[in-house]
């Protein structure tokens, strides 16, 4: 192939040959008689000349550094010509790619911008020059936003292609490399093949590990000509909102950045795939070109626990449709933890027109609105304020307020202010996987009081109950009190018993896990500022939890924010009996010393909001990620929150 005119040799840098540098045939007009050393003498002042600190290098100003030299913009007027005339980015086209460039009337650009065409005159090794220095700038860019950290993340660039009637030129960053290091040494070129056809200068390096797929993008997205790999947090973390870790898309809807993304307005719905993480990135590659091709107006794919790929028609807007999902990623992750859903439309806080709103009245809101743009904005609502305190009155389904409905909120901690997931996934596994180490070291005479209250939870069960079934076919074999207390255990806790003595012996385990550091306990992201909330409003947060109170304590007292016990002004365990009787509520709302009325109860469990509703407390359900679904009844009889901070009202 030919690699066009020959280049010529750069002598090398010296203040009298300073102009006759390659990269100076990119400098503006304007700053021409700078650079080719037509200076007026007289301009310069003596103290410029003579003093140090006055000028350039803690000296005088050399003639090629004069203030009208726009590279380097040490004076006001050499910054004024660089921020006039000069970006600060790297490139190879006189002006920026427009993002939906002519979709719509607010498209019509001046007749002598984003033309596009190449600042190169034709020299191959200038422009792979530039393109390897951009790519170098581009990894140093992304490593500051926190997408490439750990040598992790990458970028390709490729030009040419049929438009300039010239084959493709791949250009592509390096793996294992400091991302904010790179520089253009670092850089492969590839041809369309995915061979090398020119090596890094830079020894022993090796190409990126996600080359395959960037070749998956550019097979499948003809018109890309860039492709971009973070490991962002915020884009792992979307993909792991649901806790199954199954759902194929994640979806993002009425947030303005959509506009950002490509082919999507602020009220279309952004279907993102979603793939399986493997061993090594060149084994997405199938997954990746499935997912493109199922999602074609999508220009980003995530990998579970990993990252994403994002790619654009020029690297301008790949750079900036990567800021645009990164948006988004970090908006549902946030949004999930206020307890709402980045993928709902929502009733309010948007405008509909009329049409829209009978749209949304028919299918319930779950479906997007018709595809109209507002053309007309809505008056000022400017009529008379009216009497509408029945409507302010509390029903049946109404989520009340903090301190107005009451002064105390009682909580269940799972599936309320910490995930079901953390005790399940966490907190019991622990105690199974340590139960036998953690029985070794108790002494004989109160390993047998252990004994003695895990039977007294299995004698309170049914005959028949899976629990007592269990130990009675393996009795037989059970020979000292450490077999029983483990058997015991196990049988209770294989089908989720909630008992007195087991709950006890877990604290006790719980309390040498966190002591150690093994355990740090979960909070959903608005329960702190709920907590600050109900302190600065003299409302009274208390803890209902089939939990001991000791596990309470242990977990609130060690969790990623600290030890937040002070914020609690009651704990309450099975010792004042079942979350499932209304005796119970009774009993805590005497121990506080108010009447049952006066207390919001609010857990994620259908048969403790009925007992606390038969009680005479206001029972509201708790809907987070995970939990057990309500049934139609539920959803009919009790108010519904997603967050807690939605309980946070006026006096």
């Amino acid at each position: 192939r030919s690699m066009g005119p020959k280049q010529q040799s750069i002598a090398a840098f010296t203040p009298d040959n300073y102009s006759d540098d390659e990269d100076d045939k990119l400098v503006h007009e304007d700053s021409k008689n700078a650079i080719t050393g037509k200076i007026d003498e007289s301009q310069i002042s003596s103290s410029d000349k003579k003093e140090p600190g006055n000028g350039w290098s803690n000296g005088q100003i050399p003639p090629q550094f004069t203030p009208t030299m726009t590279l380097h913009p040490y004076t006001r007027s050499g910054r004024l010509s660089l921020y006039n005339h000069h970006r600060r980015w790297i490139n190879f086209q006189k002006s920026w790619s427009r993002i939906g460039a002519g979709t719509t009337e607010m498209d019509a650009v001046h007749t002598e911008s984003a033309s596009g065409a190449s600042l190169m005159t034709g020299c191959l090794i200038e422009e792979g020059k530039t393109v390897r220095a951009l790519i170098a700038q581009l990894c140093e860019c992304f490593f500051k936003a926190g997408w490439a950290t750990g040598t992790g993340g990458g970028v390709s660039i490729r030009v040419g292609g049929p438009k300039e009637n010239r084959p493709y030129r791949v250009f592509v960053a390096p793996s294992g490399v400091q991302k904010e290091d790179v520089v253009g040494d670092d850089v492969f070129e590839l041809n369309i093949d995915c061979d090398v056809v020119v090596p890094p200068k830079t020894p022993n390096l090796r190409q990126s590990a996600c080359t395959p797929l960037w070749y998956v993008v550019y097979k499948h997205q003809p018109s890309a000509m860039c492709v971009i790999h973070t490991h962002s947090m915020h884009a792992m973390l979307a993909t792991l909102l649901d806790p199954t870790e199954k759902c194929e898309v994640l979806r993002v809807t009425h947030l303005e950045m959509l506009k950002g993304v490509g082919n999507h307005s602020y009220d279309s719905m952004l279907e993102i795939p979603i793939i399986d993480n493997r061993p090594s990135e060149d084994l997405l590659a199938e997954q990746l070109e499935k997912a493109i091709l199922k999602y074609p107006k999508c220009n980003a794919v995530l990998v579970r626990r990993h990252g994403a790929y994002i790619w654009g028609d020029s690297w301008e807007q790949a750079k900036a449709q990567c800021e645009s999902f990164d948006y988004l990623f970090e908006s549902a992750v946030k949004m999930k933890g206020m307890g709402m859903e980045s993928g709902l439309v929502p009733k309010s806080g948007t405008y509909h027109n009329e049409e829209d709103k009978c749209a949304m009245e028919v299918d319930g809101g779950g479906g997007p609105p018709p595809a109209k743009r507002q053309k007309v904005a809505p008056a000022f609502n400017a009529a008379g304020a009216t009497n509408n305190d029945v409507d302010l009155e509390c029903t049946g389904t109404t989520i009340p307020l903090v301190p107005r409905d009451a002064k105390i909120l009682l909580l269940d901690i799972e599936g309320t202010t910490t995930s079901i997931s953390f005790v399940k996934d966490v907190l019991f596994p622990y105690v199974l996987s340590n139960l036998d180490t953690y029985l070794d070291g108790v002494e004989s005479q109160k390993l047998d009081k252990v004994k003695d209250a895990l039977g007294a939870d299995l004698a309170a069960l049914d005959d028949n109950h899976p629990s007592n079934v269990q130990v009675s076919k393996t009795m037989a074999k059970l020979n000292c009190a450490k077999a029983f207390v483990a058997c015991y255990v196990r049988s209770l806790m294989a089908h989720d018993v909630k008992a007195t003595g087991l709950k006890s012996l877990q604290g006790q385990m719980w309390k040498a896990g966190y002591a150690s550091g093994e355990l740090v306990g979960h909070l959903y992201s608005d329960f702190i500022p709920m907590l600050n909330w109900c302190k600065s409003n003299a409302v009274k947060v208390c803890i209902y939890s089939s939990g001991s109170i000791g596990a309470q304590k242990l977990l609130f007292g060690h969790t990623a924010e600290g030890d937040i016990t002070s914020y609690f002004g009651g704990h309450f365990d099975t010792t004042s009996g079942s979350k499932r009787e209304m005796e119970s509520y009774g009993t805590i709302a005497k121990a506080l010393g108010v009447e049952v009325n006066e207390v919001i109860f609010v857990s994620d469990l259908e048969a403790e909001l009925r007992a606390a509703k038969e009680a005479g407390m206001v029972a509201v359900a708790a809907v987070r990620p995970g939990n057990v679904p309500l049934s139609a009844e539920a959803k009919d009889d009790f108010p519904i929150v997603r967050s807690l901070l939605q309980l946070c009202g006026a006096d």
